[in-house]
């Protein structure tokens, strides 16, 4: 005998399992939903969400940047913001930089 033909009469013969060959993609198929509803949807909203924020800042915003810098918006760019902090020093940041909006946060403090 060839070695294939030992190989093979050696190898364990598979007993009926009786699970059917369509479980595994089933199991498969509930693995993705699940990564789809859980962890790509809610980042994609997010992103969605940050960019319409960006996009609706105006003037007179009070905003603090990503690296915590706090300012406020005296000139708007297709992709930068001009920013006034203390001393009026101007700072041209890119919009991407803007971690969030802080005028409403004193208008409720008030």
């Amino acid at each position: 005998m060839n070695m294939l033909q030992t190989t093979l009469l050696m190898a364990p013969q598979q007993q009926g399992s009786g699970a059917s060959p369509y479980s595994s993609l089933i199991f498969l198929g509930l693995i993705i939903v699940v990564f789809y509803l859980f962890f790509i949807r809610p980042q994609v909203k997010r992103s969605k969400d940050q960019k319409k924020f960006r996009e609706n800042l105006k003037i007179g915003d009070k905003i603090i940047t990503i690296g915590g810098i706090h300012g406020k918006i005296v000139e708007v760019q297709e992709k930068t913001f001009s920013i006034e902090v203390e001393n009026h020093v101007r700072l041209r940041i890119e919009k991407s930089a803007v971690a969030m909006d802080t005028s409403a946060q004193l208008s409720e403090n008030k």
